[in-house]
């Protein structure tokens, strides 16, 4: 990625402070995402990353990852799969469990929409502890597909979220476009 793209791109993302609580610094895409130009341009690069990697899916992952993936997706002329809270999805589901900074959460993929052949790109907004990624990569596993990789907009270092995926990817890539 370029240095242009990449001021471009943080150029719209917002800090918000004390958001969703006190000593928390906030990074809002919602700029981004109403700038025709930056939003075109991410989707662009993360449609780029889906044919180095040799995606035939994207997955998004709720709810930033929807808005992201999607646009990807059609841009690259690939299948959208989105990648759901528990209970949200109808129809037969793989669910996976993971565990949060404060308890754990459930994530689910319709059943029938991976399967062997498929080469995924997980994208999202944000890596951050890494949680909802790792949980998302096993899932696509025991779904019987391949991971080609996970795509971030930003990746939030010092929460260390890298290392967290890093053993579930196997040597799949991470590419996150900006590091903070």
């Amino acid at each position: 990625m370029t240095t242009t793209t990449r001021e471009l791109l943080l150029s719209r993302i917002r800090d918000v402070a004390d958001y969703p609580k006190p000593g928390v610094m906030f990074k809002d895409i919602t700029p981004l995402l109403a700038d025709p130009e930056a939003f075109t341009h991410l989707t662009d690069v993360l449609a780029g990353l889906c044919a180095r990697h040799e995606a035939t899916k994207v997955v998004g992952l709720e709810a930033r990852g929807f808005i992201l993936g999607a646009p990807v997706a059609v841009r690259a002329g690939l299948g959208f799969i989105p990648v759901r809270k528990a209970g949200k999805l109808p129809g037969a589901t793989l669910s996976q469990a993971y565990e949060l900074e404060y308890g754990s959460a459930e994530i689910e993929v319709h059943a029938e929409d991976l399967g062997a052949g498929d080469r995924v790109i997980v994208i999202d907004d944000v890596l951050a502890t890494g949680g909802t990624a790792e949980a998302s990569v096993e899932l696509i596993r025991r779904a019987g597909a391949d991971v080609a990789g996970v795509c971030v907009l930003m990746e939030l270092g010092f929460l260390g979220g890298r290392a967290r995926l890093e053993p579930a990817l196997r040597g799949a890539p991470l590419e996150a476009l900006i590091t903070l």
